[in-house]
């Protein structure tokens, strides 16, 4: 646990995007890039350097364990993005997992690991590993998981509704799927790992049903990543919890207090410096400027930009707490505002504390 790293980064006023897959899109052939271990980490570290930073995040692609949980089932290649299970997973797939946790990764998954590995032996930056969180993956392998998991803050279990079951054994296989991905990019050499959690939201877990004292975000999302946390601690890698899902103060609350992460990543529905609230003042928090409108003028002009990152500095100033002026997300590349990206994040960067 490095976490007097990350409180220095954010008493240094350091400040960057999660920008890969901006520096990603330069290059001539990104598609391939992406299957290229070397290649890739190449391009995580151009872009640590380019927003100077000591942190390289590799790019936010949550589909890779999804794919490889259903290459390990027997999914063809084809059909992984938008499979969904139509019925409850086989009661021995989760066995079948299990008895593959250190079977081969393919290609782009193992490129991700590579990266992770170039990094740790080719650079003097932070290797950052990346995962989906196992909630997220549950509800991206089932068809309606909001009325799933409605029903199991409701109170059903797998034995009283099929849906529910699906659920939960869609949960039980990512939260493994997830532990391999993790073990890989910590056996290649990450000392933190960031875990995408978007779905940990009101989207998919009412505040209604919490508040009625339903164990539903403890047993969905807190317990997966409490276990997940366990092997971290145990391998002395770092937590970056990162959720740009709308979300009430009592679940950032749960996830900054339970999970203790050494940094709390959240999206622009947040605002930072209520969040500092109820977060631990060891536990730094990142963000969250609206990247996601960074594309259109209309909706996020550059002005706009440099008003809502001066904000974000004198109100977290004001509280008092460890922070780190970012992205709310993954700063995606489009092709036609890709200038008017840049120009925004540069804009950002350059606003002082």
């Amino acid at each position: 646990m490095a976490r007097d790293f990350y409180l220095s980064l954010a008493a240094r006023g350091v400040r960057f995007p999660i920008g890969a897959d901006l520096v990603l899109a330069e290059q001539p052939d990104p598609e391939a890039v992406r299957h290229d271990g070397e290649r890739l980490g190449r391009v995580i570290e151009e872009a640590a350097r380019r927003y100077r930073t000591p942190l390289a995040i590799p790019l936010m692609d949550l589909r890779l364990e999804k794919s490889d949980l259903l290459g390990l089932l027997g999914v063809p290649a084809p059909e992984r993005d938008g499979f969904h299970f139509g019925a409850p997973p086989p009661p021995d797939a989760l066995a079948r997992i299990e008895a593959a946790f250190d079977a081969p990764f393919e290609q782009r998954n193992r490129a991700q690991i590579e990266s992770v590995g170039y990094i740790a032996t080719r650079t003097d930056l932070w290797p950052v590993g990346m995962v989906i969180g196992p909630f997220s993956l549950a509800t991206k392998l089932v068809a309606d998981p909001i009325t799933a998991i409605a029903l199991a803050g409701r109170g059903l279990t797998a034995e009283d509704d099929p849906l529910v079951c699906a659920f939960e054994r869609s949960l039980a296989l990512a939260e493994r799927a997830v532990a391999r991905s993790a073990v890989a990019q910590i056996r290649a050499g990450a000392r933190a790992l960031m875990v995408a959690e978007p779905a940990a939201s009101v989207t998919y877990l009412s505040p209604k049903q919490i508040a009625a004292g339903s164990p539903i975000l403890e047993r969905c999302v807190i317990e997966p990543h409490l276990r997940l946390k366990a092997r971290l601690d145990a391998a002395g890698v770092d937590l970056i919890f990162h959720d740009c899902g709308q979300v009430t103060l009592e679940m950032i609350g749960q996830f900054a207090q339970r999970l203790h992460p050494v940094i709390l990543s959240l999206g622009s529905s947040v605002k930072l410096w209520e969040a500092a609230r109820v977060t631990p003042g060891d536990v730094v928090l990142y963000g969250n400027l609206p990247t996601k409108s960074f594309y259109s003028d209309g909706v996020m002009p550059v002005e706009r930009v440099v008003e809502l990152a001066g904000e974000l500095h004198r109100k977290m100033r004001e509280a008092g707490h460890p922070y780190i002026l970012g992205s709310e997300c993954d700063v995606l590349d489009v092709p036609e505002a890709r200038e008017a990206i840049r120009r925004k994040i540069q804009a950002m960067l350059e606003v002082e504390p």
